[in-house]
């Protein structure tokens, strides 16, 4: 296992220029490959720079593909019911895989954010129709190097992908899974999933295991290892790392709260996006501050020692799975998160690999 490095872009001090926030992010970013990271993840979020803000992925990955040499780069996800042509789509990732010399993977999800669908002009009720027509075009315009479509959402006249795709993304796009449905679609597409981590492990276990058996029953094959993306909080002083993360981490989920309105009950009447009504019912009766003690608690956090033996367990419980990092987030001091990354790869990195 070598852990990869997730970008969020979240900016929650007002005195604070968005631009100010890129630069040091980026600079985090600059920083994965020489300390040893697998990968880039960078997420795709729109009008809320308190919770997330990159709304191309694919343009900031060609930025850090001109930066970088061999670590692999990954848009995840490219939200696909929020873009009207799927041309464009496998124009852009046809071209960043190009210029990052074939180091890209594919990640593709479809939004849980109300606000997000509204402010684009979206009906959040076809989101998963969207994505379905779209991911299929799209997966198939870069593996053949033509687009086209016959549907009621997209329709596409035949057209050549210029510059073409050196090669397909079949067996190198994710899924962004945080629902059953979506577990199905990850198999059905071929693609491996990738979740944030919400809950402790063992409640997590159940839904890899149910893609896990949907990927064998419909690929013919065992399915790639998961990726689960955690808030990342690494010192030497055991005290210290569980104030921080605690403080911080819980920030992050009361924009979590608030941005995907998971007080409210308009889940359980949009189409395709109901089984997270029953993730809201539980916040809502459990109450914000005990859900947020519970998702710090489920985050890997610790001195060096105590993160590898959290690794440790969650495979026990899930087998083989690939780590997804965010060291930066919810207004977390800028050096602090570079002290926790730069540990991170110093004592942690190294006894991973050999896991």
């Amino acid at each position: 296992m070598i852990p990869s490095f997730q970008l969020l872009f979240q900016n929650s001090d007002p005195n604070q220029s968005d631009a100010e926030l890129y630069r040091k992010d980026l600079y985090l970013a600059e920083l994965a490959e020489p300390l040893g990271f697998s990968a880039i993840w960078c997420v795709e979020h729109h009008f809320d720079a308190q919770y997330s803000m990159c709304p191309d992925n694919m343009q900031l990955l060609s930025y850090l593909a001109a930066k970088t040499n061999s670590i692999e780069l990954v848009p995840a996800a490219v939200i696909l019911p929020w873009w009207t042509q799927p041309l464009r789509v496998a124009e852009k990732i046809a071209m960043l895989d190009i210029l990052a010399e074939g180091r890209v993977r594919l990640g593709l999800g479809r939004g849980l954010s109300r606000a997000e669908y509204a402010s684009l002009g979206l009906d959040m009720n076809e989101a998963r129709e969207r994505f379905d027509e779209c991911a299929e075009m799209v997966l198939r315009a870069l593996e053949t190097g033509v687009i086209s479509g016959d549907g009621p959402l997209f329709p596409q006249p035949s057209a050549p992908i210029a510059p073409a795709p050196p090669r397909g993304f079949r067996d190198r796009a994710v899924c962004i899974a945080m629902s059953p449905d979506s577990l199905d679609v990850a198999a059905n597409l071929g693609a491996a999933m990738a979740t944030f981590v919400q809950f402790p492990i063992e409640k997590h276990a159940p839904l890899i295991e149910s893609y896990r058996e949907s990927f064998r029953k419909k690929q013919g094959r065992e399915a790639p290892a998961p990726t689960l993306t955690e808030f990342v909080y690494c010192a030497e002083d055991p005290e210290e790392a569980k104030q921080t993360a605690t403080e911080y981490i819980s920030r992050y989920f009361i924009q979590v709260m608030r941005h995907y309105e998971f007080g409210g009950t308009h889940f359980a009447g949009t189409a395709g996006y109901e089984s997270y009504n029953a993730v809201a019912e539980v916040i809502r009766e459990a109450g914000q501050e005990a859900s947020a003690a519970a998702y710090v608690d489920a985050q890997t956090w610790g001195t060096p020692e105590q993160i590898i033996e959290k690794v440790k367990a969650r495979r026990a419980v899930i087998g083989d799975y690939h780590l997804n990092c965010a060291f930066t987030y919810a207004g977390l001091p800028h050096d602090k998160a570079e002290a926790s990354m730069r540990l991170f790869a110093e004592k942690v990195i190294p006894v991973l690999k050999d896991l």
